[in-house]
C-alpha cells in the first residue's frame, strides 16, 4: 500500500481486516456538538443526561460511528476509496473517556462492480456499540503502459 493510495481492489481479500482506536474525550463531544449542530442535552449537559436512561453525558453515535470512517479512509482499503453506503445498529453508549475500537472485516470484493463489502464494529472493551456493514468502491491497479522502443 502507498502512502498517498490505499490498497488496489485486487489487493483486498476476504478476510482481511484493520482497527483504528481512540479515546473519546470531552472536547471531542463539544467540538462534534459545533460542527454538527446537534447539540442535544444528553451529550453536552451532565445534570440533563444524569435525569435520562444513560444516567450521564453519552458521546454522540455518529462521533462514534465516525471512527468506521477513519479506519476505511485510512486504512483499509485505505486513501482512494469512496464510501457508497452505510448501515449502524448502535448497541451500547459510549461514554467520555471510553477507548472505541472501530474494526472493519472485508466480507466480499465484487470484481466485476469494483466494489468492497465490509462488516463493521465499534466496541469499548469486549462491549459491541455498534455493529454494521459498509460498501465501497475501490479503484484498480492502473494498467502499466510498455514505453515504445
Amino acid at each position: 500500500m502507498e502512502e498517498l493510495h490505499g490498497y488496489y481492489l485486487e489487493d483486498l481479500s476476504v478476510g482481511m481486516t484493520a482497527t483504528y482506536a481512540k479515546t473519546v474525550t470531552d472536547a471531542d463531544v463539544v467540538l462534534f456538538a459545533g460542527i454538527t449542530g446537534d447539540s442535544n442535552p444528553v451529550h453536552l449537559d451532565q445534570e440533563f443526561a444524569k435525569q435520562t436512561m444513560f444516567e450521564g453525558r453519552i458521546a454522540h453515535g455518529m462521533l462514534t460511528a465516525s471512527f468506521i470512517s477513519t479506519v476505511l479512509g485510512t486504512k483499509l482499503p485505505g486513501p482512494g476509496c469512496i464510501y457508497v453506503s452505510q448501515n449502524l445498529n448502535f448497541k451500547a453508549p459510549v461514554r467520555i473517556g471510553d477507548t472505541v475500537r472501530a474494526r472493519v472485516t472485508v466480507t466480499a470484493v465484487d470484481e466485476k462492480r469494483g466494489r468492497l463489502v465490509v462488516e463493521t464494529v465499534c466496541r469499548v472493551g469486549d462491549v459491541v456499540v455498534i455493529e454494521g456493514e459498509a460498501k465501497l468502491l475501490v479503484p484498480r491497479r492502473p494498467v502499466q503502459k510498455v514505453a515504445a522502443e
